[in-house]
């Protein structure tokens, strides 16, 4: 493997690694099957994609993503506490509806920014690119990602984090300390499906380009990105989110060394599909053999 090749599959793993944090919070903490994340990642590169091509600072379209990735969540979360749609469904609908909004935003189903300035050849980018060239990119996704971790394990650890990983452990107990467990649910999918867009937001950026399809199995991804890093590191005294990070990493390591083996890349979404299948069926037997240990 090329240079090149390894610090990009370390890009792709520290700006995926946004989107697994969030699918962390609704696949692990709150046992919410939310597929609103397919159509939140797209949101954040379409609203970026938009924002930049009409003169807004390339980090303020990150927040504004974050911001519109995070009502999003919310939808899905009044879609399922408010109207009492089952979890799945409402992360369809949401999903569904995403897919015309975000073409709405960007105007056509490609938007490409390959002439205006990014975070990773502006501000705080252009500088790290010009103390260490060629490695500017990889070490800006590093920032964002370790800086994404650890505002999330800050936030776990306050009240409102205490009483989102109740919810998903023991819904009673949120109910008998007088708390609202819809609520709740609400604020955890919208943080999951703000780091979704982020991730997407700055995935763009880093390609400099929107394409409305870039959404497609982000949930498979996000859930493979998870299930890898919990499962292998799950005896080891790292953080979850630590996990995740890691397992970001090495799902895009596969992913690379598939596509260096020379598989066609029409086939990257099954290899992506029978790749997670692997790691349930490799998980659920691991289980398996110690409850009959």
């Amino acid at each position: 493997m090329s240079v090149s090749l390894i610090v990009g599959i370390f890009e792709q793993g520290f700006i995926f690694a946004l989107m697994a944090l969030g699918v962390y919070i609704t696949y692990r903490i709150l046992d919410f099957p939310d597929l609103s994340v397919d159509g939140t990642f797209p949101l954040g590169a379409a609203i970026t994609a938009a924002l930049i091509t009409r003169g807004m600072d390339p980090w303020l379209t990150l927040l504004v993503a974050t911001l519109a990735g995070a009502a999003a969540g919310v939808v899905t979360g009044l879609i399922h506490v408010k109207i009492g749609v089952k979890d799945l469904l409402s992360g369809i609908i949401t999903m569904t509806g995403l897919y015309s909004v975000n073409l709405m935003i960007a105007g056509s189903p490609n938007l490409p920014i390959f002439n205006y300035d990014n975070i990773f050849t502006s501000g705080l980018g252009g500088l790290l690119e010009g103390i260490v060239p060629g490695f500017g990119t990889v070490l800006l996704a590093l920032l964002l990602a370790v800086a994404c971790k650890y505002l999330m394990d800050w936030y776990l650890g306050t009240k409102s984090g205490l009483l989102l990983r109740a919810v998903g452990d023991n819904k009673l107990f949120v109910t008998y300390l007088g708390r609202d467990e819809g609520f709740v649910k609400i604020v955890g999918l919208a943080i999951a499906n703000a780091l979704a867009a982020l991730s997407g937001a700055v995935l763009c950026q880093q390609q400099r380009v929107f394409d409305i399809s870039s959404g497609t199995g982000t949930i498979v991804m996000g859930l493979a990105m998870v299930i890898i890093g919990t499962n292998l590191f799950r005896r080891s005294r790292l953080r979850p989110t630590a996990m995740v990070l890691i397992g970001a990493i090495l799902y895009r390591a596969v992913i690379a060394i598939v596509l260096f083996l020379g598989i066609n890349p029409n086939f990257m979404k099954l290899v992506m599909a029978l790749l997670l299948l692997l790691i349930l069926a490799y998980t659920h037997r691991k289980k398996g053999g110690a409850r009959r240990a």
